[in-house]
């Protein structure tokens, strides 16, 4: 894979005729852009030469995500729309809109510059310029929906593409108007298939029989369940961390880490983190996963077959978050929690049954592996490739 000049370089980032360009076009949380990296890497290792670009949002987490990846990304201004009403949401939707042909701009100059042979959106307002564009040009283009239910993003470009593919059957009856839909269940990245976890656990370090439990609630924090995870680790440590224990913060760690100082419970930097870098090896080793309800999380837990409390985030478009997290607790994969019934205390009492029943956690895992789809990047791979040709 060519590495791409910067934004403003050669008028062609100097591609050769042949080669096959493709745009990535994603944003707004890991969830969206994962699925991308993992489409990326099956182009990269089955179709040598092609060229990638990735295409997100000023501020995005995605640049982070995107650089680690090796990859290079472009950005374009782009803001969200709110669905609750007042005065300020009014406010900040004028803005947002105000916004769009600037990003619709810089899209079409991206387009123009790097001539893609396709285009692909994974979600989030930041991939809207990008397939828009890419559609009014008539360049093939895609989506990818991860979750149960679309996103406002995805609804709105449905019928403009040339195909659209779901992580879950059930979603497919929300494109009727599409040209073509595709079951191809949620991509996820090689690294996620390339540990096991003894092999994972020396990687981190841990040369003892003590489980591990990894928590995270996504980038952007999560209000009451960072101050009910403060709880959770104040009761661990109190107990003598029964358990080894890795948390996100998001953006939530600053102040994650000032109240537990103020509190007196002694954590490390691995213990909690701004983020997980190295999620893959993270997830690998744990023995118990407690988080969201994400799209592409669930992914990683199926092909890992991590057995998960989730707690659906009820702060989502259609409560999408729950109705992904029920297709597994129906399975018997995960434990279901609502954030309603939340506690630090119910969730630590909670990791520590399921940390002491060895079977269920099996059990569990079986499920979960069941309803994994491992070749799903190598469909949508190869429903791509039929749209280049």
């Amino acid at each position: 894979m060519s590495k791409l000049s910067p934004k403003g370089g050669s008028e062609r980032y100097g591609v050769g005729e042949d080669d096959v360009r493709i745009i990535f076009t994603c944003g707004g949380s890991a969830g969206h852009v994962n699925p991308a990296l993992a489409v990326a890497q099956q182009f990269e290792a089955r179709c040598p030469g092609c060229e990638i670009l990735f295409v997100g949002a000023e501020r995005g987490m995605e640049q982070r995500l995107v650089t680690q990846a090796g990859y290079p990304i472009e950005t374009v201004k782009v803001s969200t729309f709110e669905r609750a009403w007042s005065w300020k949401v009014l406010k900040h939707n004028v803005k947002s809109a105000f916004k769009l042909p600037v990003g619709q701009h810089e899209a079409a100059d991206i387009l123009k510059r790097f001539k893609p042979d396709l285009v692909v959106g994974t979600g989030g307002y930041a991939s809207y310029p990008a397939v828009h564009e890419a559609a009014r040009r008539h360049i093939p283009c895609a989506l990818h929906e991860s979750n149960a239910y679309p996103g406002l993003t995805t609804r709105a470009l449905a019928n403009q593409v040339d195909l659209v593919m779901v992580g879950f059957p059930e979603a497919a009856e929300y494109y009727k108007g599409a040209k073509k839909v595709a079951v191809t269940g949620t991509p996820v990245r090689e690294e996620f298939f390339s540990l096991d976890r003894e092999r994972a656990r020396l990687e981190l370090g841990l040369t003892d029989s003590q489980p591990l439990v990894v928590s995270f609630w996504g980038s952007q924090g999560a209000g009451h369940m960072s101050e009910h995870t403060a709880d959770l680790v104040e009761r661990w440590a109190g107990e003598g961390r029964r358990f080894h224990y890795v948390h996100a913060a998001g953006r939530d760690y600053e102040r994650m880490t000032a109240e537990l100082k103020k509190r007196g419970v002694p954590v490390s930097g691995n213990e909690v983190r701004p983020y997980i870098d190295d999620m893959p090896v993270v997830m690998a080793a744990a023995d118990l996963v407690i988080c969201r309800a994400g799209a592409s999380t669930i992914g990683e837990l199926t092909a890992l077959g991590k057995p998960a409390i989730l707690v659906p985030s009820p702060f989502v478009a259609a409560n999408h978050q729950f109705k992904n997290a029920k297709v597994l607790a129906d399975r018997g994969g995960v434990e279901l929690m609502e954030e309603k019934d939340c506690t630090g205390e119910s969730l630590y009492r909670a990791a520590l049954e399921l940390l002491a029943d060895g079977n269920r956690r099996a059990e569990m895992g079986k499920a979960l592996r069941g309803l994994a789809s491992p070749r799903a990047a190598q469909d949508i791979y190869e429903n791509l490739s039929a749209l280049i040709k």
